[in-house]
């Protein structure tokens, strides 16, 4: 029999605004002391009022748009009724039944070319809740007496982002939050970094049956990585599909996602919506969208991450996987055009960038453009190689040189004396040397053993202490051994 999982995502993003929602209290709650970033506002005491931040409707205007939604011209806001002890006021100011966007569309590029569009069902804001603390080693409930509540992250300002339930497996709702969390980044709205919880995701996945019933759907907390998405989505399919088959129905519930132990478990029974007994916020006023504020909305907007990829493709003849690797971060690409302007072909560029750099800023949990190395100063040093002035692997040691010092990569190369020797009469003496020194390895090669003259270059490399242009040692060695086979 065959089954399918029908997904649909609720994505939280937090705006990178410098203050809160409806106060002017700090949004810097990572690393800050309990409680000291709020105020009566976000405290929710009385006679405290909201006043809305303009730049978080600007950001959530921006991903509305983005998303192709259709905007509500005139959209208010709504007390979301719960009780929790992370919710101060015992309602959350979200937006309901008329949100800033609705009915948009995101095209998925999957890796095979396909393209999967995702319908978006409504784009809101809301304020966050605080944040439980749990003290126990690893810092989750399981195993806790007790719990701590912390209020400085309470009314941070978020966009929810609902889609229809159009995804038809775990891989495409890991690539679709993937794709998210890059646009929310080109467009300066958040920095998506799931493991600080500013991008969160919860996921509801239902079954659909051979004969085209689906079961009521189960909504997934607690994921906060796209391996984390993925695993419980899969997890929560074979689950359901075990209770279809042993005869029993799914329940409608919210459930916990355990990523050690690898499983989900249930929660609560799911909400709806009449438990949050929604009402207009009587202390703000509608908001009224004007076509003056899309339009210069519209005319912010940054190059969208799928027409930067396409350009990188035609201009620079990239692959779409290279593309994408470059596209990830608007900050990668655009240090990479930039290396490619300074006269470095974009096929070096791209290993310059997304290789050797970037392979220096993982080890120090860092992008590449946040090394101190100017794309025109990596751009120097990839011509030396091209230019045979040093070996490759002379410059991967200089690269972490000029990241640790600062220094540009001539002061390295003449400091260390590591420029190539490239004299053809020298490199010609040296390599006679080898030879008269090798007799076996040059009988060898002689009597066709083509790889004893890799053994020749490797010496000629080693009397040269690293600095002979290896393609002119190998050159001068051929044509020597040539000599001799005559």
């Amino acid at each position: 029999m065959s089954y399918m999982p029908v997904i649909g995502l609720e994505i939280h993003v937090q705006l990178s605004t410098r203050s809160k929602l409806f106060c002017p209290c700090s949004t810097d709650y990572i690393g800050a002391k309990p409680n000291t970033n709020v105020c009566p506002v976000c405290l929710g005491l009385p006679g405290s009022l909201p006043v809305l931040n303009g730049l978080a409707l600007r950001y959530a205007l921006r991903i509305a748009l983005a998303l192709r939604c259709q905007v509500h011209r005139r959209t208010r806001f709504h007390r979301k009724n719960y009780f929790y002890p992370d919710l101060p006021k015992a309602y959350q100011i979200s937006q309901y039944d008329v949100p800033l966007g609705y009915d948009g569309m995101f095209e998925l590029r999957l890796e095979d070319g396909m393209i999967r569009p995702i319908r978006i069902r409504r784009v809101h804001m809301e304020e966050d809740a605080g944040k439980l603390v749990h003290p126990t080693a690893s810092g989750r409930i399981e195993g806790a007496s007790h719990s701590l509540v912390d209020y400085n992250r309470s009314g941070v300002p978020l966009v929810e982002i609902v889609t229809e339930p159009d995804m038809n497996s775990p891989e495409e709702a890991r690539e679709f939050v993937s794709a998210l969390r890059q646009l929310v980044r080109f467009l300066g709205v958040s920095d998506g970094d799931m493991e600080r919880g500013s991008l969160r995701v919860d996921a509801n996945i239902s079954t659909m049956l051979p004969d085209g019933r689906t079961s009521a759907k189960t909504e997934i907390k607690n994921l906060n990585s796209l391996r984390s998405l993925e695993r419980a989505l899969q997890h929560e399919f074979e689950r359901q599909v075990r209770v279809i088959e042993g005869g029993g129905s799914v329940r409608r519930e919210t459930r916990h996602w355990d990523d050690r132990a690898g499983r989900t478990m249930s929660m609560r029974s799911k909400e709806e919506v009449e438990d949050y007994r929604y009402f207009p916020e009587p202390d703000l006023l509608p908001l009224l969208i004007s076509d003056d504020m899309i339009s210069s909305t519209s005319a912010e907007m940054p190059e969208l991450p799928w027409v930067l990829e396409g350009r990188l493709m035609s201009s620079y003849g990239l692959t779409l996987k290279e593309a994408r690797t470059l596209g990830e971060r608007r900050e990668t690409a655009t240090f990479f055009e930039r290396v490619v302007a300074e006269g470095v072909s974009a096929e070096r560029a791209y290993s310059w960038v997304t290789v050797e750099l970037k392979g220096i800023a993982n080890a120090r949990g860092l992008e590449p453009w946040e090394l101190g190395i100017t794309p025109e100063g990596l751009a120097s040093l990839a011509k030396m190689v091209d230019r045979g002035r040093i070996s490759l692997l002379s410059a991967k040691d200089v690269l972490a040189r000029m990241v640790e010092t600062g220094r540009s990569a001539e002061e390295i190369v003449s400091e260390l004396g590591l420029e190539q020797i490239g004299d053809e009469e020298a490199l010609r003496g040296v390599a006679l040397e080898v030879i008269a020194e090798n007799q076996e390895a040059v009988s060898q090669f002689l009597a066709g053993k083509a790889g004893s003259l890799n053994f020749l270059v490797g010496q000629v490399m080693k009397r040269t202490r690293g600095k002979a242009n290896p393609q002119l040692a190998r050159a001068i060695l051929e044509g020597l051994l040539e000599e001799r086979r005559r």
